[in-house]
């Protein structure tokens, strides 16, 4: 009997005995003999100058090893990329340090820290400080910097364009029939994954291993090397586990570099892990942001144009917006669209990549619109989408790698139950409360990084096999869906192979961020198992003593771990033991596809909910939510379904809870603990129904991954706002939509 193929099986989590049972080690849990403790101070002041920090009571304190600010901090050799898995091709802009000198540009930047035995310590001894500043009024709301806001060359760390354009937007508006405009106002968002971010530093001489949070160890070695003026192999940088991210730890943010600084000052390991109130103000946010969005349509239906405009603010150092318009210029056959960016300088630290950044907002908006011109039109919105289908990529004319999305409507429409819905708003009514149903499309962008992706693979004569590659597992199970792909690649059972990662001492890959991960890692695993694979059948059909000698390679078969050609056979243990050679190794690299492969490259997919709005009291329930999704292959649907499900109960808090707000005067965060800033609980959570769209696509890697990070929130947060709208006949364009905006 041979083993059915991994790819494709919900197995279990490789790594869920270790964390349930306490024994996985995260960055911050690594026992170092001698460690010591930082705590970072932030700033007070929004804006202005430091003119004075008296450390006389805080260095008095017992157990008290070095306070370090702009006066006696080293200064970093130069400023890294902002997006550091770039590596080599630094992305423009202005990163910025902070201690280099007494400019105090956003509150909490950092302006201190200190080093104590013990973190309690450190932590009272930090209260001990005694700061003095000079205060200017910040810029920190929308309404503060609306008249300062420039469209910019290029956002998103220079990766994208600040202005998309194609046709004649104002001729299109002109032959509309039909025009929807709309303006939609969306509150910040703040990171809170359950594990803080931190990193503990340890010196060797003039080596450095650094323990870190991060979704990139090569990305923090990169920038750590920058910022110290060190060769990258110097630096090592381990991150076996990461519990959670979210984006919050893809860019590379100052405690690692700051970590190092410390431990060399004081000789010693350091460990420094922010609090949870420092998390708001030093790992970035999804900015304030207001969307403009202009429809217009024939009255059959037909889009004639498509004008998105985004106003959001921006750090002093980078021309950052999260990149809300694209997905919009490519998701309907629409010959006019017009898409800017307009930003401006304010108090604030860069903002940051946040699950489906840009893409989450942005088809919020045009969702949100498309279901209103539906109901203008006396269109169903599934409708309505289907007479604008794309076949292929609006903005370049090429023809998507791979699709599905009729698929989506189709298969969640049918799950959901959308057939003979009543479109009249606010006529289905169960008590008190008033009943609706909305749903949206969703669309992601098939990221790929610009190098080569690098993973190694070892088979030992005992007949088990260990895979490597640098990634860390940040919680999506990439460990066990890598480990599926080795077996398959390998042709051996999925128990006899493990996955090794999360070290820059192992083979390259880029951080995985964009839903990258899964397709750019499976690549490099499959490519250095199947170069392993090949180089023992070419060693057993060319030893004399195998019973494959001189058979043809492309013959034989790998099932068990047993080559077999005919009614011939060898086995990997036999022939490496046979050898006197404990073991074989092989690497593999990808090279993801350019830009000129001659396919545009997106994930799409569908999302219905359900919600119950209490007519007196305004309180909104979520009580069903289904998505159909279309990501390639599938390598392991119990976890993506996992992902996809996470991301629709995100895209659930967006719609109704997640909400930060800037202190106009003060330039202070309004809720800057997990106790006033609402994210969705088990209370909140309705029943959720994830349906898997498979999709051959030979384009966008060797399986034809796509990923399901981030395309499980997109559109989740519109198909709640129409249905709220269903319910009610309100249209609510603030996000997020409180009790307040329905009373």
């Amino acid at each position: 009997m041979t083993t059915a193929p991994a790819i494709g099986q919900p197995l279990d989590r490789v790594d869920g005995r270790p964390k349930v049972t306490g024994s996985a080690r995260y960055s911050a849990e690594i026992p170092i003999p001698g460690m010591a403790y930082a705590c970072v101070v932030g700033s007070r002041i929004a804006s202005g100058r430091v003119t004075d920090i008296d450390t006389g009571a805080a260095q008095a304190e017992e157990g008290v090893l070095a306070v370090l600010t702009h006066q006696n901090l080293p200064r970093i050799a130069e400023q890294p990329p902002l997006i550091p898995s770039l590596a080599g091709t630094a992305a423009p802009g202005q990163t910025f340090f902070p201690m280099q000198d007494d400019t105090v540009h956003y509150a909490g930047q950092h302006i201190a820290i200190v080093v104590a035995d013990t973190w309690e310590r450190a932590q009272h001894a930090a209260s001990e400080l005694r700061v003095s500043y000079v205060e200017t009024p910040p810029v920190v709301t929308l309404e503060q910097g609306r008249d300062q806001a420039y469209i910019p060359e290029h956002i998103f760390g220079g990766w994208l364009p600040g202005r998309i354009q194609r046709g004649d937007i104002d001729a299109g508006l002109a032959a509309a029939d039909v025009r929807v405009e709309a303006t939609f106002t969306y509150a910040a968002n703040n990171h809170n994954p359950i594990e803080l971010s931190g990193t503990t530093a340890e010196w060797d001489g003039d080596e450095l291993v650094l323990h870190d949070t991060t979704q990139g160890v090569n990305a923090t070695q990169i920038t750590v090397a920058r910022l110290l003026g060190m060769p990258l192999s110097k630096i090592r940088v381990i991150g076996h586990y990461v519990g959670g991210s979210f984006g919050s730890k893809a860019m590379i943010h100052h405690h690692a570099a700051l970590a190092a600084l410390a431990a060399r000052h004081v000789g010693r390991p350091v460990k420094l892990v922010l609090t949870r109130e420092q998390m708001f103000t030093s790992v970035g946010h999804r900015e304030e942001q207001e969307q403009h969005i202009a429809l217009g349509a024939t009255r059959d239906g037909r889009l004639t144009a498509i004008r998105h405009h985004k106003l959001s603010p921006t750090s002093h150092f980078d021309d950052w917006a999260e990149p809300s318009i694209g997905v919009s210029s490519e998701l309907y056959a629409c010959p006019n669209f017009d898409g800017v960016y307009r930003i401006f300088r304010a108090n604030t630290m860069t903002p940051t990549f946040m699950r489906a950044p840009g893409e989450a907002s942005g088809m919020l908006a045009l969702e949100v619109a498309m279901d209103e011109l539906a109901h203008e039109l006396g269109l169903d919105p599934i409708e309505l989408r289907l007479r604008n289908y794309a076949e292929r990529s609006p903005s370049s004319g090429q023809p998507w790698s791979s699709s599905g999305l009729r698929e989506c409507y189709e298969r969640g429409a049918a799950r959901f139950g959308w057939a003979g819905r009543d479109p009249r708003p606010g006529v289905r009514r169960e008590g008190n409360w008033l009943i609706g149903t909305g749903m949206a499309t969703a669309g992601y962008p098939v990221a790929s990084p610009a190098n080569p992706q690098r993973a190694r693979a070892r088979l030992y004569a005992d007949g088990t096999a260990v895979v490597q590659a640098a990634t860390p597992d940040f919680g999506t199970g990439v460990a066990t869906v890598m480990t599926q792909v080795a077996a398959d690649a390998l042709g051996m059972p999925v128990e006899r192979c493990r996955f090794e990662s999360g070290d820059t001492d192992l083979p390259n890959i880029a951080a995985a961020v964009g839903s990258a991960g899964a397709g750019m890692i499976s690549a490099a695993v499959h490519s250095a198992a199947t170069a392993l694979r090949n180089q023992l059948i070419a060693r057993a059909v060319a030893d004399t003593r195998s019973p494959l000698h001189g058979a043809n390679p492309v013959d034989v078969v790998v099932r068990d771990g047993t080559m077999t050609a005919g009614t011939a056979s060898d086995s990997y243990a036999d022939l490496l033991q046979r050898n006197f050679q404990p073991d074989a190794e092989a690497s593999g690299a990808w090279t993801p596809p350019t830009g000129d492969a001659g396919y545009a490259m997106m994930t799409f997919g569908a999302q219905f909910a359900e919600v119950a709005v209490d007519a007196e009291l305004g309180l909104v329930r979520v009580r069903r939510m289904t998505g159909a999704f279309a990501p390639g292959r599938v390598l392991n649907p119990k976890l993506a379904r996992s992902q996809l499900m996470g991301g629709m109960l995100w895209g659930l808090g967006q719609a109704l809870l997640e909400a930060n707000h800037m202190h106009p005067r003060t330039g202070h965060w309004a809720n800057a603990s997990l106790g006033e800033y609402l994210v969705a609980v088990n209370a909140d959570a309705p029943d959720v129904d994830v349906e898997l769209v498979e999709v051959e696509d030979d384009v966008v890697n060797p399986l034809g991954v796509k990923g399901v990070g981030e395309i499980g929130q997109v559109g989740a947060g519109a198909a709640i706002a129409n249905a709220v709208h269903h319910a009610t006949g309100r249209r609510i364009r603030k996000i997020p939509i409180t009790i307040e905006d329905l009373l």
